[in-house]
């Protein structure tokens, strides 16, 4: 029995870690390409790529801090 539970927990942090890693090129990628977007309809090409880039970045930390937070008080039930 001991196996299994140590492979359950193994199984979890990978999931955890594999999810923080999406989620964070997820929203990096949405906010570059976002503001890549709008640069290209208003000509100024590296100023909204570069804020996408910080506003992916941050929605993507607030993110993983929830996630973070909800996997842990998970482990602790």
């Amino acid at each position: 029995m001991a196996p299994a539970n140590g492979f359950g927990r193994v199984g979890a942090y990978f999931v955890l870690f594999s999810e923080i890693g999406l989620v964070i090129l997820v929203t990096v990628l949405a906010g570059v390409l976002g503001g890549y977007w709008l640069d290209q309809q208003i000509g100024t090409l590296p100023v909204f790529a570069l804020a996408g880039f910080f506003v992916g970045l941050a929605a993507g930390s607030v993110a993983v801090w929830q996630l973070i937070t909800r996997f842990l008080a998970s482990i602790e039930d």
